[in-house]
């Protein structure tokens, strides 16, 4: 019983030790160093093109639908054979294809199925494509503009995305 207290304290001392070090110490000596003249800019920015930034109105491009719900992160884990899923995909293939003037069966698979972490800015270049005549229309800008913007914001090597914060950002600038 006697060796079990001892590797009781030990134990102890050893989770007070890390908690005061990892939980206090570090995050404080991180927080010091951000504040660093000359890193403090760098320390406090944030590379939004990397994640979704919704925009209003019908002069912007759209993104993926999320499954997350601010300010977490996270999947519906629901599949196709939910009947509640398989409802909510058709709504959104209906509302998109209203929204854009297209038939359902023009409305990509992406456009319609939510990012798992809600944060995905990226979305199919076939999903710009129907979005081109709304937000050249609501824009003011000529179609092939836009359509260039669209090819300056898309990416990828194998798998071609565009970047919907990027080509939202272009908009505003022309």
């Amino acid at each position: 019983m006697d060796n079990f207290f001892k590797q009781a304290w030990a134990g102890l001392r050893v989770l007070l030790a890390l908690t005061v070090i990892l939980g206090v110490l570090y995050p404080a000596v991180v927080w010091g160093v951000s504040r660093v003249p000359g890193l403090h800019g760098n320390a406090e920015a944030a590379n939004t093109s990397l994640v979704a930034v919704v925009r209003e109105g019908d002069k912007y491009f759209v993104p993926r639908p999320s499954a997350a719900t601010l300010p977490a992160s996270g999947g519906t884990n629901k599949s196709e054979i939910n009947e509640d899923y398989t409802k909510v995909i058709a709504e959104r293939r209906t509302e998109i294809a209203q929204r854009e003037g297209v038939g359902e069966d023009q409305v990509p698979q992406d456009a319609v199925t939510a990012s798992a972490s809600g944060l995905d800015p990226h979305i199919s270049p076939a999903y710009a494509e129907i979005q081109i005549p709304r937000v050249a229309r609501a824009s003011g800008l000529p179609v092939e503009k836009v359509k260039e913007l669209v090819a300056a914001a898309t990416e990828g090597t194998f798998t071609k995305t565009v970047n919907v914060t990027a080509l939202n950002r272009a908009l505003d600038a022309a």
